[in-house]
């Protein structure tokens, strides 16, 4: 028997729709491996830098006398610097300290530190910037003669004693120097002749009596 053959009509086939990949929505853009401006992280403002430098400090400072010591030792000698340093807000407030070390910024610092720390406040007349009355100021061997003045005279005094005063806001007044002419023998004579100053309205109390 022959078998029959079927012939069988061949339909084309449909191609199967090809799916889309899904896009990436946060595809990460390749870059070139030295290429790193997207991986900085945000800086501050360089103002805000500016500014922070800019801002106004509590205590100016002012470098009086450096001077060079040594130290004998077994092995020799130590040398080192030693600072005297004035520090003052230009309100009635001011100090001073000696500092020591090997190199003079180190010597520098430790000074302005503990100036910082050792604050004396003075009273100042308002009008014309200047002390209540005549005073002398007494060190060892030195003595600082202090007089108030008018307004338009300025600072009348040497380094030393011009630093304390110029710092603690007096700004006007005549100074004189006798015996010892060592800065720090100066500074602490000077300290001594202002915190012995009575305010203004004591002097007024005390001359109304006199009278």
């Amino acid at each position: 028997m022959e078998e029959e053959k079927k012939v069988v009509e061949e339909q084309p086939v449909e191609a199967a729709p090809v799916e889309e990949a899904p896009k990436e929505e946060n595809k990460e853009v390749r870059r070139p491996r030295g290429d790193r401006r997207d991986d900085r992280r945000p800086r501050g403002d360089r103002r805000d830098r500016r500014e922070r430098r800019d801002e106004p400090k509590e205590f100016e400072e002012r470098v009086v006398f450096i001077n060079r010591v040594s130290k004998t030792v077994k092995g020799g000698r130590r040398m080192k610097f030693s600072a005297l340093v004035v520090v003052g807000d230009g309100k009635g407030r001011y100090g001073f300290a000696v500092g020591k070390a090997a190199e003079v910024p180190d010597a520098i610092k430790k000074a302005s530190e503990a100036a910082k720390k050792n604050v004396f406040k003075i009273h100042l007349v308002k009008k014309g910037s200047t002390i209540s009355h005549e005073i002398v100021g007494k060190y060892g061997a030195c003595s600082v003669y202090l007089k108030p003045a008018p307004e338009g005279t300025g600072i009348i005094a040497g380094g030393p004693v011009r630093a304390v005063l110029e710092l603690a806001g007096v700004r006007n007044v005549c100074s004189k120097v006798y015996g010892s002419r060592a800065p720090i023998n100066i500074i602490r004579a000077t300290n001594q002749g202002l915190n012995n100053l009575k305010s203004y309205d004591q002097m007024k109390v005390l001359r109304s009596k006199e009278q």
